[in-house]
């Protein structure tokens, strides 16, 4: 995690620095169409990476080291599950499907958002309870 630390910190100080170079362009040489709305994302970006870098600093303190921080780590050590993927399911394929109906929906007219959600409930649905029932129950 010590990494990603950095990663986050790095990130911060990045967006910092160019928050000061899109101040400095606007006042220079755009005076008649300054927006102080992009300082203002970029800044809290800046401090969103901060938070995050926060976070995981605290964390990392409280925790074991973590085997990708060991320079002279195998890669053995970093094996585990990563869980359960299910081979033959169709139902995450009518899930974005619908996910795209639901946002083609916003962008183009509530009645298709209507058709995605009436597609989008049954598939998460079937999606969550697949294994309680049929052949592949547990």
């Amino acid at each position: 995690m010590r990494y990603s630390v950095k990663l986050f910190t790095v990130l911060g100080v990045f967006f910092v620095v160019m928050s000061a170079i899109y101040t400095f362009w606007g006042l220079n040489y755009l005076p008649d169409r300054f927006e102080p709305v992009g300082i203002v994302g970029l800044l809290l970006s800046a401090l969103f990476f901060w938070f995050i870098a926060g976070y995981l600093h605290v964390t990392e303190r409280r925790l074991d080291p973590a085997p990708e921080d060991d320079p002279r780590g195998n890669i053995e050590q970093i094996q585990g599950d990563f869980g359960f993927f299910s081979p033959h399911s169709w139902w995450p394929l009518v899930l974005a499907f619908s996910a795209a109906l639901l946002f083609l929906g916003v962008a183009m007219g509530w009645w298709i958002f209507a058709i995605g959600a009436f597609i989008g409930v049954p598939a998460l649905i079937g999606w969550t309870f697949e294994y309680f029932k049929g052949q592949h129950a547990n």
